[in-house]
């Protein structure tokens, strides 16, 4: 496996390895939300999580890293930078769920500390959620090294 800067022709595989990665979270937050709330915050749930990563590896192609195993595209990574906080931030992330790779998003995570520590930044952050879905997320950035968290809850109320 390796890392290497995003090119515009894998935009169709880091798309497609978005939406099947975040099926469980897409899946736990029709459940806490009810289909009504859901539905009308995710009107295309089956192409909305591709377009966020779509429209950020486009714009910020420079912020947006692959993992690339015998030729093939099997995960990828997107950040930004904060130079005047000089704060990095992990954004989406995800290892093509079928792939059966071990230690894939590790290897990311270190190429973006490793260039957030180039750009001589002072922390980095990522944000995920605390239900069961996150659960192995969770998990991966604490084996990446974040070992401090903020704890909120987003209330949602239908009008």
């Amino acid at each position: 496996m390796k890392i290497r800067p995003y090119k515009p022709e894998d935009l169709a595989d880091i798309m497609d390895i978005g939406q099947r990665a975040w099926t469980e979270i897409r899946k736990m937050s029709r459940e806490a939300l009810g289909e009504e709330i859901y539905t009308h915050l995710n009107p295309h749930p089956c192409t909305s999580k591709g377009k966020q990563i779509a429209d950020h590896a486009q714009k910020f192609p420079e912020w947006t890293l692959i993992c690339e195993h015998e030729g093939r595209c099997v995960g990828f990574v997107t950040f930004s930078i904060n130079r005047e906080r000089a704060v990095g931030e992990i954004l989406n992330n995800a290892v093509d769920p079928e792939a059966g790779l071990k230690g894939a998003g590790q290897l990311m995570y270190r190429a973006v500390l490793d260039r957030f520590r180039g750009e001589g930044l002072f922390c980095a952050k990522v944000h995920t959620g605390l239900d069961e879905a996150h659960a192995p997320a969770r998990r991966a950035y604490e084996r990446a090294g974040f070992d401090r968290q903020l704890h909120d809850v987003t209330y949602f109320q239908k009008l």
